[in-house]
């Protein structure tokens, strides 16, 4: 496993990589379908951003305040203005978890049930992973490359892979779809996308 040092580095590239890609979303877009089925483009670009917004309340002990996480406090601000919403977002959680202070804190996550709490590490590595396979989501939306350093990709996979599968992953309620078949020459990408419930070939409708 990464060092929480490494982990923070990864994560912030992957963060990173999540605002360049934004940058070039236009609002035109934001009807598109994602890999995300239930989630038009606008839908998945607010739930990032609210978790951005609820993360960086957690790194500060306030993850427990459910207004931080909602997705209908932002989707207006999104809509008029996808990249900069979601930068200004995506830039207060960076800004608090860049802070040394933030490994102490137990993060509250309450999208895992009332009063769960995890350390700095454990949930960064939730949110790392979540913005590697995000990141993707949007990049396949608009039609556009999304690449990571291999080492960065390397660790979200082994973070990855250690989400389980079954039953559980087919509720409404589940971050992730069913698992897909691994494939033996897919690339790491691939093979954390398909453990994740997304098919690295998925293409928007009617495409």
């Amino acid at each position: 496993m990464p060092t929480i040092d490494m982990l923070r580095t990864h994560h912030r590239t992957a963060v990173m990589a999540t605002i360049d890609i934004v940058q070039r979303v236009s609002t035109s877009d934001l009807e598109r379908p994602t890999p995300c089925s239930d989630w038009n483009l606008l839908e998945l670009m607010a739930h990032m951003t609210a978790q951005h917004r609820g993360f960086a309340a957690a790194a500060h002990g306030a993850g427990g305040d459910r207004a931080a996480w909602e997705t209908a406090a932002v989707i207006d601000a999104v809509a008029a203005d996808p990249a900069g919403s979601y930068a200004a977002a995506a830039c207060e959680l960076l800004t608090a978890t860049a802070k040394d202070e933030a490994l102490a804190v137990p993060f509250e996550l309450p999208d895992f049930g009332p009063g769960a709490m995890f350390p700095f590490e454990q949930a960064i590595g939730f949110h790392f992973v979540d913005y590697v396979v995000h990141g993707w989501d949007v990049a396949r939306t608009v039609r556009i490359p999304f690449e990571l350093p291999d080492n960065v990709i390397d660790a979200a996979l082994m973070i990855g892979l250690q989400v389980p599968s079954g039953d559980f992953r087919t509720s409404v309620a589940s971050p992730f779809g069913p698992a897909l078949d691994p494939l033996p020459d897919g690339t790491g990408l691939d093979r954390l996308l398909r453990h994740l419930g997304r098919s690295p070939t998925w293409s928007s409708p009617g495409e």
